[in-house]
């Protein structure tokens, strides 16, 4: 079949008509109508949704009072032994042949990756003057005030002798140490001399509940100002980091390097201090703890006053309230703090606190757990006079006691001298599962030999731990555990309280009398 030649110009005039238009219709945008045969295009995606509230207010006024603090130490080098460095210049030749070992120096003796962006900013020895101080660590820290006092982390400037704080501006400031507290991980820096600095306040962290918004800004890793955000996961923890451990938990994410810095609440307050995180891996895992605001006011205040910080001591080693021990003393609750034993010399023992007894109030303010009286008693001042209430053969009494001064390293309870005992005579116990037979020096009953299936062995009690007295009266034979056991029945009690001396240090043991 042909086409006719009139016939084919008519049809390619059309088709080129058809694409003009549609040229046409692309040039003038989607939303345009095109006459003829030329489709209509959508317009592009675009959802109205509700405006989430963020944080961009609150970040934006906090972050000029957070810093990062750099810390340098002098290192002395060490000693020449005459062997040849330089065929080992990142000192890696003198560790074990473990893999595992290996990269873990790798990755973490410095700051953050030291063959990646951050890696050669640190020690490579024969870069420095031996005579300088040199990095050893960096963390966060905030302004608590206009004249330059800031706050941080005691474990970050623990080995320094010189400090330095980054501002949010990258400006570098000089800083001196005002004082530190190892205890609740706290310590304080001061910046002179260039005028007045953005300052952040406490919260009041009781209303803190779990479930709220917060914001962490640091310096993790040493990239300087981040802002991270998530929600308070929990209260109250103990995470065995000191005596004194309340922390916040938070799920926000901190690394290496936020450490010191601040977390928020939405009204731009402090509620805790990034102290640490618990990490498998070492890095985060959403699970980070803060010291709480309270405890940081507090601890700050006397740093900044006298450098340090005195706490009241009462001179006591207290262990907590089991059920089994509260069934053993007729207490109707598992709260206080039972004394194990009360140190020769301290305010507690001149005052007539003894072992056995059961702390439950300091000044009319409930002791729920042996760490709230820790932090009960830290709070007063040394030689303030306090009123201690005990729970001491059934019932209640309050002591009078002129607190102490906390030493600097804890001491321990001082106690007499056990001797392995000969187990010439060993007698049974039969119902507590335990034999026992008398110490060489007539004080107390030695346990020779413990039952693996009875409740003694349940509860940790071992061949050479001491048995010196059951609910508060001395044992220096058989008769005298069967006598407190009977006794316990009698009053109606279902346990008796074993006082054990092991390694010089005392503790008590709740176990069940005999059933049936």
């Amino acid at each position: 079949m042909s086409i006719a030649p009139n016939s084919y110009s008519r049809t390619r005039k059309r088709l080129l008509a058809a694409a003009a238009s549609l040229a046409i219709a692309g040039a003038i945008g989607f939303g345009a109508v095109a006459t003829g045969t030329a489709p209509v295009l959508a317009d592009a995606v675009r959802v109205e949704a509700p405006q989430v509230p963020g944080f961009a207010d609150v970040v934006e006024r906090v972050s000029p009072a957070v810093v990062s603090v750099k810390v340098k130490a002098k290192i002395e080098p060490a000693a020449d032994d005459g062997s040849d460095q330089s065929d080992d210049p990142d000192g890696m030749n003198n560790l074990p042949d473990n893999p595992q070992l290996r990269q873990f120096f790798k990755q973490f003796r410095g700051f953050g990756d030291q063959n990646g962006q951050f890696g050669n900013r640190r020690f490579n020895r024969r870069d420095h003057n031996n005579d300088q101080p040199r990095p050893v660590a960096q963390g966060s820290g905030f302004f608590i005030s206009d004249d330059g006092y800031l706050v941080t982390n005691n474990h970050v400037v623990e080995e320094g002798s010189a400090f330095t704080v980054v501002m949010n501006d990258g400006k570098e400031l000089d800083a001196k140490l005002i004082g530190t507290d190892p205890r609740t991980d706290l310590a304080v820096l001061k910046v002179d001399g260039v005028g007045k600095f953005t300052y952040v306040d406490f919260a009041d962290d009781s209303k803190v509940r779990v479930g709220d918004w917060v914001v962490a800004v640091g310096n993790p890793f040493g990239l300087g100002g981040t802002v991270t955000a998530g929600i308070v996961s929990a209260r109250g923890r103990d995470i065995g980091a000191g005596p004194y451990d309340d922390f916040i938990q938070i799920d926000a994410s901190v690394n290496r390097g936020n450490s010191g810095g601040p977390t928020f609440n939405l009204n731009g307050q402090v509620v805790g201090i990034n102290t640490a995180i618990f990490s498998p891996s070492g890095g985060s895992v959403g699970i980070a703890f803060d010291i709480p605001a309270s405890t940081a006011k507090q601890v700050v205040q006397d740093l900044m006053k006298s450098g340090s910080v005195q706490r009241g001591w009462l001179g006591v080693e207290i262990q907590p309230v089991t059920s089994d021990i509260a069934e053993s003393l007729g207490l109707k609750s598992q709260n206080g703090a039972l004394v194990s034993s009360a140190q020769d010399g301290g305010p507690g023992k001149k005052a007539g606190i003894t072992a056995g007894d059961v702390i439950t109030q300091v000044e009319g303010k409930d002791v729920a757990s042996p760490k709230e009286l820790a932090r009960l008693i830290g709070a007063y001042s040394p030689g303030k006079s306090v009123d201690v209430t005990v729970w001491r053969d059934g019932k209640s009494d309050t002591i009078k006691v002129d607190l102490g001064t906390l030493p600097s390293t804890d001491k321990q309870a001082s106690a007499d001298p056990q001797q392995p005992a000969a187990p010439a005579k060993p007698a049974a116990l039969a119902d507590l599962g335990l034999t026992v037979t008398k110490s060489e020096n007539g004080k107390g009953l030695v346990v020779t030999d413990v039952d693996p299936d009875s409740d003694a062995a349940d509860r940790g009690i071992q061949p050479g731990d001491v048995i010196t007295s059951v609910n508060s009266t001395e044992v220096n034979g058989t008769e005298d555990v069967a006598k407190a056991m009977a006794d316990a029945v009698k009053s109606g009690r279902k346990a008796v309280l074993m006082q054990i001396t092991r390694d010089d240090s005392n503790r008590f043991v709740a176990l069940p009398v005999a059933k049936g």
